[in-house]
């Protein structure tokens, strides 16, 4: 997706500093696997010693950390068909599933339900920022696993994942493993994996 810049206006003499952070960027991403996150210390001093406000830098580093979300996936194209999975597990109360996988001639789509009974639920409760995401274990290929969104009401989620390429018809062989993070951003596991 290509975005338009917010001003039409580029001081073309800081060119070579703007080429210079990409050129660090990369760096850092050279250096480490995963690099991280700065201290609450450090951001605070390189916020003094550079005059840049703290808020500011503590955005750009989770940027950088989550980069892989910027990351270009393919839309699915070309309905085949749905394949069952029928798949569940429970923890406190909240039941989890995977009934199907749609199939794409370009990708696949994991779509994960939860269930709970929102009768007694504590209305704070209703807007908390967990993110679970999902990876896919194959001894045979590699899969990227995009979180596509998600809805729901009530005691009622759906979460859409998109899975390149595309899984096998058979699953035998792989296993769907979901992860939860108190935020999308920080990746803090919740401890819930199942």
């Amino acid at each position: 997706m290509s975005i338009d810049p917010p001003i039409e206006h580029y001081d073309k003499s800081v060119g070579l500093i703007d080429e210079k952070i990409c050129e660090l960027i990369n760096e850092r991403k050279l250096i480490s696997n995963n690099p991280g996150y700065p201290t609450a210390d450090l951001i605070t001093n390189w916020s003094k010693k550079y005059n840049l406000y703290e808020e500011f830098l503590d955005n750009l580093f989770i940027h950088l950390l989550n980069e892989e979300m910027y990351k270009p996936i393919e839309e699915p194209k070309g309905f085949i068909k749905n394949v069952p999975v029928l798949k569940s597990y429970e923890n406190k109360d909240v039941f989890y599933s995977v009934t199907l996988v749609r199939q794409y001639e370009n990708v696949s789509v994991v779509q994960l339900h939860i269930d709970k009974d929102s009768s007694e639920e504590n209305p704070a409760d209703r807007h908390q920022n967990t993110f679970i995401e999902l990876t896919v274990e194959d001894k045979e290929n590699e899969y990227e696993c995009r979180y596509e969104g998600g809805s729901g009401s009530g005691g009622h989620m759906s979460h859409d994942y998109i899975v390149s390429p595309p899984l096998p018809d058979d699953m035998t062989r792989i296993r769907l493993i979901f992860k939860e993070y108190d935020e999308p951003y920080r990746r803090k596991p919740t401890g819930l994996e199942f």
